[in-house]
């Protein structure tokens, strides 16, 4: 079945005239003239019958200069097209799998965090004993280092049931306006009132006048942050507890901290043999620098204190001069390192609530991120505990709880006549309408290596 003559002829099948069969019939006379009035150029070859062989450049026929042309366009927009699909799916795949695995690396970190419910339920019962906070914004968190011996701690010392003490317990401090953090520690044998609290099988103890690190090993968290918001009128808004191989992985986590030694060490206890001089630890070294007490030092509990805080410094400095906060690659092994080794309250208890935190603090310089430790001295009925010295204390724990700065510096630059009898300063400074309290202490910006 043919055309009628006088049909217009399909522009797109007439343009491909090589898609025409070769049975196909010539088209009739008069089908490929020239509208009237149209100028054409005389075909090439005619037969008889009007077919064109090779029609002018205006007719329908083939364009002998772009022979196929139209069909080359199609396909290059066909190949373009295809090529542009491949190219949105495989990003599309690209940014499915970079969302699952920030998902997986999320959900891993989130969930390496344990949470103490039972110090919040206890602390709940308790909220009428409790200060309330005075400066909204600025927040206290009690560190509490667990040397528990129980698990892969054993060989650091006698597992006695798994039993936990606070060999370490800091009152961090951050400002409300975030330019300052200030750590105090609290040596472990203090001698403070500790209240009633519970123990882990529910039984009340009774209240009592005991060393400080006797709190965590009684009642556990719940019963230490009491008795520092007892002894401090602080409120704590949180807490964590770390572990002693959450401290070593975060210190391999930033692939170790330097410190320097003026005399060699060799401490079995603490498993650290090192000579003298400049040495970068990793964390099994880092652990045992900070426990070690009668190898380095005077032997004394205070200076094991001043080396946690000159070390910790050192790692704060370490973790912000090398850009780990705003590098994820370098970050994600500290974070997991640090969400392994933690158990916190409820209200720190997921990756979110701990980035809001650190990113609050990544700003702090180094030289306003302070250590120090409660003004004491050697109790008067027992040599090897500590007391309070007052009123330096309560002038500092006021400080504190009212968001108003203190300074530190170096004992041997305290003056004479500024110190008190434990080499804590009374803070007066009669030249100023509101004088800033002045502590022995260091920051976060002191190179161990040039004291």
């Amino acid at each position: 079945m043919t055309e009628s003559a006088g049909t217009p002829g399909d522009p797109d099948d007439s343009a491909a005239g090589e898609d025409r069969t070769p049975d196909a019939p010539p088209p009739a006379a008069g089908d490929d003239a020239p509208p009237p009035g149209e100028d054409s150029k005389p075909s090439e070859t005619s037969t008889p019958g009007g077919e064109t062989r090779s029609g002018s450049g205006s007719g329908p026929g083939p364009n002998p200069e772009n022979e196929g042309g139209g069909a080359a366009v199609d396909i290059t927009v066909k190949r373009k097209r295809h090529w542009l699909r491949w190219t949105a799916l495989g990003v599309s795949f690209l940014v499915l799998v970079a969302a699952g695995v920030g998902w997986w690396l999320y959900k891993k970190l989130d969930g390496n965090i344990r949470t103490d419910t039972s110090a919040a339920a206890e602390l709940k019962a308790y909220e009428k004993e409790r200060p309330v906070s005075v400066v909204h914004d600025a927040e206290n968190i009690l560190l509490i280092g667990s040397d528990s011996r129980a698990g892969d701690n054993r060989k650091y010392g006698r597992d006695d049931g798994g039993s936990q003490r606070s060999d370490t317990t800091i009152l961090l401090h951050l400002a409300a306006n975030r330019k300052s953090a200030t750590a105090m520690s609290i040596p472990r044998d203090l001698m403070v009132n500790i209240p009633v609290c519970h123990k882990a099988d529910k039984t009340a103890t009774r209240a009592q006048f005991a060393q400080f690190n006797w709190a965590f090993e009684m009642g556990g968290t719940a019963c230490t942050i009491r008795t520092v918001e007892k002894m401090t009128g602080i409120r704590i808004d949180h807490h964590m507890v770390v572990d002693f191989n959450g401290f070593k992985d975060m210190v391999d986590a930033v692939h170790g901290v330097e410190i320097c030694l003026k005399e060699p060490v060799d401490d079995k206890d603490a498993h650290l043999k090192l000579g003298a001089g400049r040495h970068k630890l990793n964390g099994e070294q880092a652990l045992g620098y900070v426990r070690a007490r009668k190898s380095l030092g005077n032997g004394s509990d205070t200076d094991r204190m001043d080396r946690q805080q000159q070390f910790l410094g050192a790692l704060v400095n370490k973790v912000q001069s090398n850009g780990v906060l705003l590098n994820p690659t370098r970050l994600y092994p500290v974070l997991d390192a640090a969400t392994k080794a933690l158990t916190t309250d409820p209200g720190l208890d997921s990756l979110k609530d701990l980035y809001d935190l650190v990113r609050g603090m990544r700003d702090v310089p180094t030289e306003k991120v302070q250590f120090l430790t409660v003004p004491r001295q050697p109790y008067h009925l027992n040599r090897n505990r500590d007391e309070l010295v007052q009123p330096d204390a309560d002038k500092l724990f006021k400080q504190l709880r009212d968001d108003k700065p203190v300074a530190v510096v170096p004992a041997d630059k305290l003056k004479d006549d500024d110190k008190s009898d434990d080499g804590n300063p009374d803070a007066a400074d009669a030249s100023g309408p509101s004088p800033t309290p002045t502590y022995s202490g260091n920051n976060a910006a002191t190179d161990l290596c040039k004291q």
